[in-house]
Protein backbone atom coordinates (compact mmCIF):
# COMPACT_ATOMS: atom_id res chain seq x y z
CA UNK A 1 0.00 0.00 0.00
CA UNK A 2 1.75 3.08 -1.21
CA UNK A 3 2.32 5.83 1.50
CA UNK A 4 4.05 8.40 -0.11
CA UNK A 5 3.10 11.17 -2.26
CA UNK A 6 5.94 13.10 -4.14
CA UNK A 7 5.70 16.56 -5.96
CA UNK A 8 7.74 19.06 -7.11
CA UNK A 9 9.86 17.76 -10.25
CA UNK A 10 9.10 19.57 -13.57
CA UNK A 11 11.10 20.61 -16.82
CA UNK A 12 14.57 23.05 -16.22
CA UNK A 13 17.79 23.63 -18.03
CA UNK A 14 21.13 22.75 -17.22
CA UNK A 15 22.04 24.44 -14.33
CA UNK A 16 18.55 25.12 -12.50
CA UNK A 17 17.33 24.32 -9.70
CA UNK A 18 13.77 22.57 -8.58
CA UNK A 19 12.86 21.06 -4.79
CA UNK A 20 11.44 17.90 -4.64
CA UNK A 21 8.77 17.25 -1.70
CA UNK A 22 7.47 13.77 -0.55
CA UNK A 23 4.32 13.94 2.45
CA UNK A 24 4.85 10.61 3.46
CA UNK A 25 2.00 8.56 6.11
CA UNK A 26 4.05 9.78 10.11
CA UNK A 27 4.00 5.56 10.68
CA UNK A 28 7.07 5.79 8.15
CA UNK A 29 8.03 8.85 8.25
CA UNK A 30 8.85 8.07 12.29
CA UNK A 31 10.02 4.64 11.78
CA UNK A 32 12.58 4.37 8.97
CA UNK A 33 15.40 6.50 7.56
CA UNK A 34 14.02 8.17 4.14
CA UNK A 35 15.91 8.31 0.63
CA UNK A 36 15.22 9.72 -2.54
CA UNK A 37 15.67 7.52 -5.65
CA UNK A 38 15.42 7.83 -9.17
CA UNK A 39 14.89 5.84 -12.39
CA UNK A 40 15.60 6.79 -15.78
CA UNK A 41 14.89 5.28 -19.24
CA UNK A 42 16.11 2.03 -19.29
CA UNK A 43 17.88 2.19 -15.96
CA UNK A 44 17.45 0.64 -12.91
CA UNK A 45 15.98 2.64 -9.77
CA UNK A 46 19.16 3.74 -7.80
CA UNK A 47 19.37 5.65 -4.68
CA UNK A 48 20.55 9.45 -4.16
CA UNK A 49 20.27 10.20 -1.26
CA UNK A 50 19.22 8.77 2.43
CA UNK A 51 18.35 10.92 5.49
CA UNK A 52 18.08 9.15 9.30
CA UNK A 53 15.55 10.19 11.94
CA UNK A 54 18.08 12.56 13.37
CA UNK A 55 19.09 14.31 10.31
CA UNK A 56 22.36 12.67 9.44
CA UNK A 57 22.04 12.71 5.53
CA UNK A 58 24.14 10.64 2.50
CA UNK A 59 24.97 11.00 -0.82
CA UNK A 60 25.94 8.70 -4.10
CA UNK A 61 28.47 10.14 -5.67
CA UNK A 62 26.93 11.43 -8.69
CA UNK A 63 24.83 14.07 -6.91
CA UNK A 64 27.22 14.88 -3.69
CA UNK A 65 27.71 18.70 -3.36
CA UNK A 66 24.90 19.53 -5.94
CA UNK A 67 21.59 17.56 -3.72
CA UNK A 68 20.65 18.65 -0.39
CA UNK A 69 18.37 16.01 1.65
CA UNK A 70 16.37 17.51 4.75
CA UNK A 71 13.18 16.78 6.26
CA UNK A 72 10.66 18.16 8.59
CA UNK A 73 9.75 15.62 11.20
CA UNK A 74 6.67 17.62 12.24
CA UNK A 75 5.14 17.70 8.69
CA UNK A 76 6.48 13.74 7.73
CA UNK A 77 7.90 15.60 4.82
CA UNK A 78 11.16 15.24 3.23
CA UNK A 79 12.89 17.30 0.65
CA UNK A 80 15.46 17.25 -1.95
CA UNK A 81 17.10 20.48 -3.46
CA UNK A 82 18.86 20.11 -6.42
CA UNK A 83 21.21 22.20 -7.76
CA UNK A 84 23.46 22.85 -10.37
CA UNK A 85 21.35 19.99 -12.66
CA UNK A 86 22.43 18.09 -15.14
CA UNK A 87 20.88 16.60 -18.47
CA UNK A 88 21.76 13.24 -16.78
CA UNK A 89 19.47 13.99 -13.48
CA UNK A 90 16.69 13.19 -16.03
CA UNK A 91 14.69 10.92 -14.42
CA UNK A 92 11.73 9.94 -12.61
CA UNK A 93 12.25 10.52 -8.57
CA UNK A 94 10.42 8.49 -5.82
CA UNK A 95 11.11 8.87 -2.14
CA UNK A 96 10.86 5.56 0.03
CA UNK A 97 12.48 4.37 3.22
CA UNK A 98 16.28 4.20 2.10
CA UNK A 99 16.31 0.33 2.79
CA UNK A 100 15.11 -0.85 -0.17
CA UNK A 101 13.60 -4.39 0.90
CA UNK A 102 11.39 -2.40 3.32
CA UNK A 103 10.70 0.31 -0.01
CA UNK A 104 10.16 -2.50 -2.18
CA UNK A 105 7.16 -4.20 0.37
CA UNK A 106 5.69 -1.04 0.83
CA UNK A 107 5.13 0.05 -2.84
CA UNK A 108 6.15 2.75 -5.15
CA UNK A 109 3.99 5.60 -5.32
CA UNK A 110 3.87 7.48 -8.73
CA UNK A 111 7.10 9.19 -8.62
CA UNK A 112 7.85 13.04 -10.07
CA UNK A 113 9.31 13.43 -13.17
CA UNK A 114 12.38 15.85 -13.82
CA UNK A 115 13.73 16.68 -16.96
CA UNK A 116 17.22 18.58 -17.39
CA UNK A 117 16.80 20.01 -21.13
CA UNK A 118 17.71 23.11 -23.36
Amino acid sequence: QVQVVESGGGLVQPGGSLRLSCAASGNIFSRFAMGWYRQAPGKQRELVATITSDGSAHYADSVKGRFTISRDNAKNTTYLQMNDLKPEDTAVYYCNPSTLSIATLLGWGQGTQVTVSS
